[in-house]
């Protein structure tokens, strides 16, 4: 059972935002939960406007990199972009390519397929730069930890540039440029751009270098909103900005395989939001790579073909139903093997592995199993002696931190604090799963395992109206750091029969507070059936949104939780 925690608010500012802006108490709050203290401090954050995105040229290493792009730009000098196989890395990728291409520059791509080649810069993609007589090769989130493929590079009078926002080591391979906003001694003001926004960042600061229009790089937000929303970034700040204008342009993108993607995702009419880019699009996108040559994903993004671009969009969604029936083998047996192996009651932390795992799917399934279990999770992907892991964390265990501690177990890792990769040995994996879950024990109590929901406030239903919906709209994009409201109403009756819908996993009914009433769908939320169905009162936690349906759309609430009255949970 999760726990409800309310958001604390300042009762004197909520008070003057109330005032200020002639709205419900609970609206006031939301408000000052965003750190809105007035009418005139919330304009950046209603509208987020192009102009305030930082200087690029204030994150260290840009003005050498935009000049030596430039220089061989002009120069006509072939150059390789290199990019990871993820939403991320692919979108970056295609980006620089799309805007080095439309400056009359040269660029090829490279994506490494991730079976044969891991992560990051390879001497595969080296020699690939090689072959094509480029001089210069910049990676796309990737290449801070890339010291022997930089070093490889070197030998063969290729310069490397890394665009890269993962956490990098004490040291940083001999590149010749290195733009990454939190490595050491760089002051750029926003530490949370993917790899794709420090690819658009560069791009920017090219368009200064060369003194062309800066919509050479903006009309490419399409590309980096699908990379920043796949990523799991926080959205405030630039990122707010990007995606904000993102998300705009790529409702109207003229890109024929973004349109493809949209079509063949059925979204073309539909408003796109984040959570419509990261459950629909990204895993498409991540299919090419998880399921094959994630190259495919950069020739669907660059294409001018659109009939090309449906072929291919089609193909990626056709292989992202197969990862959907090899993901469900693995969960089920990661679950098994929970049961077996795992001590949840001492146990902080979970360690998985197996021969045959396909690695290019642990990901997703290490995604899984934290969400169930709400703890760090590490799921290993074996091949004969050596293992690909993937990792995924809580709030208050960071995993780069972590995984340094046991570093001595591990061929390499790399990432972030909420989320990593990682090589082993098989002769080292008792003794990784050991030291990790230690570690856990140690940072974790027992209160941290709990599912929180953070609360806005509790209100009444009879708030909720046209204006209420149009409130939340303008809070968009949602995502972390912003992430869409929720909200507790108390003493809620039941009105007419609950009902199980959808092969009979969800909660529908109707909830209802003195005379307002709305349809209310809990999604996985079957097992509060038999407790409705009593016809007792129940607080509820919920979402409040739009639903549409036959062109016709209606107020919906979207169930979180629920318990009884005055069984208080927060």
């Amino acid at each position: 059972m999760a726990t409800w925690k309310i958001k604390p608010a300042n009762p004197q500012l909520v008070a003057k935002l109330q005032q200020e802006f002639h709205v419900p108490e609970i609206m006031a709050r939301v408000l000052a939960n965003r750190g809105i203290h007035s009418i005139k401090e919330s304009s950046p954050f209603f509208s987020p406007t192009i102009d305030l995105l930082h200087d690029p040229f204030r994150m260290l290493n840009m003005e050498k990199a935009a000049e030596e792009i430039t220089r061989q730009t002009k120069a006509r000098q072939k150059i390789l972009v290199f990019g990871d196989y993820d939403v991320d890395g692919t979108t970056a990728a295609s980006m620089l390519y799309l805007f080095l291409k439309s400056l009359g520059a040269d660029p090829s791509v490279y994506i490494p397929n991730r079976e044969k080649e891991g992560y990051g810069l390879s001497k595969l993609g080296v020699d690939f730069a090689s072959e094509k007589g480029a001089s210069l090769l910049i990676t796309t989130d990737c290449g801070i930890n890339a010291f022997a493929a930089v070093d490889y590079a070197n030998r063969k009078g290729i310069k490397v540039i890394i665009t890269d926002h993962h956490r990098p080591g004490n040291k940083l391979p001999d590149a010749f440029a290195i733009l990454n906003p939190v490595q050491q001694g760089c002051l750029y003001p926003f530490k949370g751009l993917c790899g794709g926004g420090v690819a658009f960042k560069l791009a920017s600061a090219i368009t200064q270098a060369m003194n062309v229009n800066p919509q050479f790089a903006t009309q490419h937000l399409d590309l980096i909103t699908l990379g920043t929303a796949a990523d799991i970034v926080p959205i405030k700040d630039e990122n707010r900005i990007i995606v904000f204008h993102g998300l705009q342009r790529l409702q109207n993108t003229d890109k024929p395989g973004l349109r493809a993607l949209l079509d063949t995702s059925n979204l073309t009419d539909k408003e796109l939001t984040v959570g419509r880019l990261i459950f629909w699009i990204a895993p498409r996108i991540n299919a090419a790579g998880r399921m094959g040559d994630a190259n495919r994903a950069v020739k669907l993004l660059t294409s001018d073909d659109y009939l090309e671009s449906v072929r291919l969009a089609k193909e990626l969604g056709g292989e992202n139903r197969s990862r959907q029936t090899i993901q469900q083998i693995i969960v089920d047996e990661a679950m098994m093997k929970i049961n077996a192996e795992i001590d949840l009651e001492s146990d902080r932390a979970i360690v998985l592995w197996k021969d045959g795992w396909h690695p290019g799917i642990i990901g997703i399934v290490c995604s899984k199993i934290k969400e169930k279990y709400n703890r760090p999770v590490v799921i290993i992907a074996m091949d004969g002696d050596s293992g690909k892991g993937s990792a995924r964390s809580i709030p208050g265990f960071d995993l780069y931190e972590n995984l340094s501690k046991c570093f001595h177990y591990l061929k390499d890792f790399g990432g972030h604090p909420m989320a990593a990769g990682l090589n082993i040995s098989l002769e080292n994996l008792e003794n990784f799963r050991y030291a990790f879950v230690q570690l856990a024990n140690q940072w974790l109590s027992s209160e941290d395992l709990v599912n929180i929901l953070d609360i806005e406030g509790e209100m009444d239903l009879n708030v909720i109206n046209g204006r209420f919906i149009d409130f939340l709209k303008k809070l968009a994009p949602f995502g972390p750091g912003n992430m869409r409201p929720q909200f507790v109403s108390r003493n809620i009756q039941i009105s007419g029969s609950p009902r199980l819908v959808g092969k009979g996993e969800h909660l529908k009914f109707t909830a209802k507070q003195d005379k307002t009433s709305f349809d209310t769908i809990g999604f996985n939320l079957s097992r509060y059936y038999e407790r409705l169905i009593r016809g007792e009162a129940v607080d509820i936690a919920y979402l409040v949104e739009e639903n549409e349906w036959h062109g016709q759309k209606s107020i919906q609430l979207n169930l979180r939780d629920i318990k009884p009255s005055g069984e208080r949970r927060s």
